[in-house]
């Protein structure tokens, strides 16, 4: 089989198409045969080294959508519609960045759709999340309820502007790049707003008290700023890592209002039976047209590398795909 080979720590020249055997069927494992996978900014990450307990040579990809091809689960037969995402996967094991992937059966989430294969694969890790930093924060539908969403143009900013915008909240999402408010809008924010490192005073234009709720994608660099953009009772959830990991010299009490709450989301909460229903409820809602996902480009997997130079221009609107 073919496959994008990360070599070592590195630029995206790292990446190397090698062919591969295809992985033997071990008990508890099924083999994938890989239909598209979605690009995120933490395989650029891993690829660039900064992920811990990665071993090189590997195979990236944290996420995969395709069919069945070897069980070893009487529940998952051959062929049967599946994603994958998370749970180490092209981290301590082999990932998406080939035409088959041998992973855990827990991981599995079947799934039944009409959708062509480069929109499923850019659902699970951008909707999953999107939808999980919503519930964390206790958005509820037809509530009149405001969303701040930092880092907006994001695949998973699109995404939770879809979601949200289904739910009837006003939303305002941010960018930095002019070019990019069309797709804010597109997706269904109210309210477009340039990032050019202070928010305050247009965020305080159109929400003199501030947003009920902050869904923060940027992260370290801008939850403190979150915390003081959001209105008292408020609620700002961290469920990205643009900017990092890390809040350099974050004391919780002084930074933290009072009364108002901060939480967070990762996406390896909504991993193999506990997201399993819930992608199928969001393939169910993007079929019928309630969300509207975003694929910005889809690449073959012999332009990885040319792909990962794309991410990392951060040029992007939206979601990427590779098509092995």
């Amino acid at each position: 089989m073919r496959a994008a080979v990360c070599v070592r720590p590195g630029g995206p020249e790292v990446l190397e198409i090698r062919e591969l055997p295809i992985p033997a069927v071990r008990p508890g494992w099924s083999l994938v045969r890989i239909r598209a996978a979605g690009l995120n900014r933490s395989e650029l990450r891993t690829r660039q080294g900064h992920s811990p307990n990665v071993r090189f040579p590997r195979v990236l990809g944290i996420e995969c959508a395709g069919t069945v091809a070897v069980s070893t689960d009487p529940a998952l037969p051959d062929g049967t519609t599946v994603a994958a995402v998370m749970g180490e996967m092209g981290r301590e094991f082999d990932g998406g960045y080939a035409e088959y992937a041998l992973l855990p059966n827990a991981l599995l989430m079947p799934l039944t759709t009409t959708l062509s294969w480069e929109v499923l694969a850019a659902l699970p890790e951008t909707y999953l999340t999107a939808y999980g930093a919503l519930e964390a924060m206790q958005v509820a539908p037809n509530t009149q309820s405001r969303l701040l969403i930092r880092g907006g143009t994001s695949s998973v900013g699109l995404a939770a502007a879809s979601i949200a915008s289904g739910y009837g909240l006003e939303i305002a999402a941010t960018t930095r790049q002019h070019n990019k408010i069309g797709a804010l809008t597109a997706a269904g924010a109210d309210h477009a707003l340039i990032d050019a490192g202070s928010l305050t005073a247009d965020v305080r234009a159109i929400w003199p008290d501030g947003p009920n709720y902050v869904l923060d994608l940027v992260g370290a660099s801008t939850a403190v700023d979150s915390l003081r953009l959001v209105r008292r009772g408020g609620t700002v959830c961290v469920a990205g890592s643009l900017s990092g990991w890390l809040i350099p010299d974050f004391e919780p009490i002084a930074r933290i209002p009072s009364g108002t709450k901060l939480t967070a989301f990762h996406s390896d909460n909504a991993k193999g039976s506990a997201g399993a229903p819930v992608l199928q409820r969001i393939v169910r809602a993007v079929e019928a047209g309630v969300y509207r996902p975003t694929v910005d480009r889809v690449f073959a997997l012999e332009d990885l590398v040319e792909a990962h130079r794309y991410m990392e221009s951060d040029a992007a609107a939206g979601k990427l795909v590779v098509v092995p």
